[in-house]
């Protein structure tokens, strides 16, 4: 307890309005850049592939950027804006690559290539799991 009130004294205090209103711009952005993706890739494709080649551009876009070390400075000033889902998991699985790259290819970038990215995808999976549990037996109720 007290170790709790010697780091809150000491601990920066984050601007949690400012914080809060440059996620929502970056994140907008962001959001904004793939509809124009989007918009572009409609004139030559199906709508379904155009989203889908807007999904793999902003995969690559955000790992190429992570690898060339732009994506961090982008992230201290966008904040959790950044993690749109599709570009901070580009983000985490090529950050732990890279951090993995000096332990060879097989027991260090593919080892751990997941390390970050792992827990989102198990609880994203079984939050969809439960909630489709929940919905089958509300469904089943309601008939």
């Amino acid at each position: 307890n007290s170790y709790k009130k010697y780091a809150d004294a000491r601990a920066k205090k984050s601007p949690c309005a400012k914080n809060c209103v440059c996620a929502f711009l970056y994140g907008g952005l962001i959001c904004v850049i793939a509809q124009g993706l989007k918009e572009l890739y409609m004139t030559f494709l199906k709508e379904d592939d155009a989203g889908t080649l807007v999904s793999v551009t902003l995969i690559f876009i955000a790992a190429l950027l992570t690898g060339i070390g732009i994506f961090d400075r982008i992230a201290k000033h966008a904040g959790a804006g950044t993690l749109v889902p599709i570009t901070g998991f580009s983000n985490a699985v090529a950050s732990s690559a890279l951090d993995a790259k000096g332990e060879g290819f097989v027991l260090g970038v593919g080892a751990k290539i997941f390390t970050i990215a792992g827990p989102v995808i198990l609880y994203g999976i079984t939050a969809g799991a439960v909630y489709g549990v929940i919905y089958y037996i509300v469904t089943l109720i309601m008939k």
